[in-house]
């Protein structure tokens, strides 16, 4: 019987060091070389194998053309790992545990002009923070390095999602220097250059056109459900 495509794949000791790395944030190469201590060519060799295997999703830089940013695709493991017991044996089928209740945590999320990804991204996480609406375990806020109005698209896909997100102004980034968060979390390539307080970064493409924004919300709520527990992990 093959072993299991996750345990396969992730099995390599410098292989789990990267996907431990890639869980915190996207990452460029020569940021993962860094953070691993080993060279270019080891790298993107096992960087190959992890795209090979599904674990590992690649997205040219938009800030700049010749980088590559990499990300764990976190889905794609769960679904892996759940099943990874059960093919041993049906007692031993893994479930995902309930998230639990951080306690009070800072977040801000970056992008270039706080018009879309951001704020969707601020009322994404207050959403599933707080889904009753009651007191909120998370203090979340949105921030740009070139603020512009919030884009009606992302208004519009918001509200499809039951979140109301139309009387949302976008903030300098500026406007929020000094005060202290325990993640800042940048969306775009750009902003990442020009936020060095930067803790980790999601590297998604601008959206355009309408389904473009709905792909945006649908990716951000992916993976704002995984940074739930990573902040319940904090809380406990």
């Amino acid at each position: 019987m093959n072993s299991p495509a996750f345990l396969t794949a992730a099995a390599h000791p410098l292989r789990w060091q990267m996907l431990t790395e890639l869980s915190r944030s996207d990452l460029a190469v020569h940021e993962l070389t860094g953070r691993v201590a080993q060279s270019q060519n080891l790298v993107s060799y096992h960087l190959g194998k992890l795209r090979k295997a599904g674990l590992v999703t690649a997205r040219r830089s938009s800030a700049d053309g010749r980088d590559t940013y990499y990300a764990l695709d976190l889905a794609r493991c769960s679904e892996l790992i759940t099943g990874m017991g059960g093919a041993l044996h049906p007692a031993l089928r893994l479930t995902t545990p309930p998230v639990r209740r951080a306690a009070r945590t800072r977040v801000l999320f970056v992008c270039t002009g706080n018009s879309a990804r951001s704020p969707m991204a601020e009322a994404l996480l207050r959403h599933r923070a707080a889904p009753d609406g009651a007191g909120s375990p998370v203090e979340v806020l949105s921030a740009g390095v070139r603020p512009k109005p919030v884009n009606p698209h992302a208004v519009a896909v918001m509200a499809a999602r039951g979140i109301d997100i139309s009387h949302a102004r976008p903030r300098h980034l500026d406007d929020v220097a000094g005060r202290p968060f325990d993640h800042v979390i940048t969306l775009c390539d750009r902003a990442k250059e020009n936020c060095t307080a930067g803790t980790a970064h999601w590297s998604m493409p601008e959206p355009r056109e309408l389904s473009e924004f709905h792909d945006t919300a649908g990716l951000l709520d992916r993976r704002i459900a995984f940074l739930m527990h990573t902040l319940g992990e904090e809380g406990s």
